[in-house]
């Protein structure tokens, strides 16, 4: 007897209900199956991170989120022995060299500016997950917990 393997989910850290809403049309509009688990803060991100049974496939994350912000959490995501494989996408209003170098720095996986126009934003979003979930080969696992 075959185990259905569980459907990969997706970790996204956005405080905007608009951009999430986008995201969640994203996914629909990729094809590939998938589940959205949306936190709005940086301490909602290393929350889930830390209470989830599997890690997600993918952390979505906005950089100026309330409470502690994306940079902390990139930061916390990469420094931490069990979390530092995952992948981490920073999708952010912030086109500021300084914040695209922090975050290639503290160990992003890749960075994309949000687009004004949503159908661009849209269509960027949905090459984004079928990038991610469908070309790329991500980690086949995460380290152990001790």
């Amino acid at each position: 007897m075959h185990q259905i393997p569980d459907l990969p989910r997706l970790l996204l850290v956005e405080d905007s209900d608009e951009d999430a809403a986008t995201m969640r049309e994203a996914l629909e509009l990729s094809g590939i199956p998938a589940s959205l688990q949306r936190v709005v803060t940086g301490d909602g991100c290393m929350d889930a991170l830390r209470d989830a049974a599997s890690p997600p496939a993918l952390v979505i994350l906005d950089l100026n989120t309330p409470g502690m912000d994306g940079r902390e959490a990139l930061t916390l995501i990469k420094s931490d022995k069990l979390l530092k494989n995952l992948p981490v996408i920073v999708v952010s209003t912030s086109g500021n060299p300084r914040d695209v170098d922090f975050c290639y720095a503290a160990g992003a996986n890749a960075y994309h500016v949000k687009p004004v126009k949503y159908p661009e934003h849209l269509n960027n979003m949905t090459e984004l997950i079928i990038y991610w979930l469908g070309n790329a080969t991500l980690p086949c696992r995460m380290l152990e917990h001790p």
